[in-house]
């Protein structure tokens, strides 16, 4: 996987913070100066920490874990669902239900019904219901599909959150801390870096910073997932050549006993 530049955070406005009156102080350790009313992100601290997130979800999915995606936000939806999907990881794009991580039994509870839904809408049954009947079918199941599609697949909590702005998905970002989830997470200017475990200071707000950090860190978990599946065939190859190992053995022993037999009875 290719390394990320400075200077191509910097074409991507990584740099850009908000208004010095909106700043938390917590984030003064990442801001390099102020310029015209904004303060600016130390671009080698966001790289720093942009590694090392990357390093750190390569190995997540490399256990074989799940990353669960969210962002809530306009300019971060495509880019999030999109990487999301690529790598099958779940993902929240729409609206954050209060209870999905905390009280993710009952979120499972949910997504048997839309499996439910699915299942009737492919059945004969379906044919014989009023049209009335139909339409609140289909109704459930689009407002199922549109807060609870990203994680129809999740049969379990995941083992990570990438977060794009933390003020905005905070009650996420709570669950997450009460369970003992890490929480990797871009940070503006305007949050505290120490409500996440792995904070990389970056503009939340613009669509090209959102797009290349998130492409990145998908890069790396793109990797993990390489590595997880080269480890998995290697193991396959190495089972199999034991087997055959085995076989060869159990096939001499088998030869040596037929030839004493043979010789006891000369």
């Amino acid at each position: 996987m290719a390394k990320i530049t400075t200077k191509e955070l910097l074409d991507a406005g990584v740099h850009f913070g908000h208004l010095t009156r909106k700043w938390d102080p917590q984030m003064s350790p990442f801001i390099f100066m102020e310029k015209n009313g904004i303060h600016i992100i130390d671009l080698n601290k966001s790289l720093k920490h942009l590694e090392e997130a990357a390093a750190a979800l390569q190995g997540v999915v490399r256990s074989g874990r799940k990353v669960m995606f969210v962002a809530t936000k306009k300019q971060a939806k495509e880019v999030v669902e999109e990487q999301a999907k690529k790598l099958k990881m779940p993902y929240v794009t729409e609206r954050w239900l209060g209870g999905m991580l905390t009280n993710f039994a009952t979120i499972r509870k949910s997504l048997k019904k839309m499996t439910s839904i699915d299942k009737l809408l492919k059945e004969d049954a379906y044919n014989n219901l009023a049209k009335r009947e139909k339409l609140m079918l289909s109704r459930e199941r689009a407002k199922l599909e549109r807060v609870l599609g990203g994680i129809a697949d999740l049969n379990r909590l995941p083992a990570a959150l990438f977060v794009v702005d933390i003020k905005r998905e905070h009650i996420a970002i709570a669950e997450a801390q009460k369970l003992n989830i890490p929480v990797f997470a871009m940070v503006d200017t305007n949050s505290n870096p120490n409500e996440v475990d792995y904070p990389i200071p970056a503009n939340d707000d613009a669509f090209k910073s959102i797009s290349l950090i998130t492409n990145y860190l998908s890069d790396a978990m793109e990797a993990g997932l390489g590595e997880r599946k080269k480890e998995k065939e290697d193991s396959k190859i190495a089972e199999e050549a034991k087997r055959q190992k085995a076989e060869a053995v159990v096939e001499k022993k088998g030869l040596t006993t037929q030839i004493l037999t043979a010789l006891t009875r000369i």
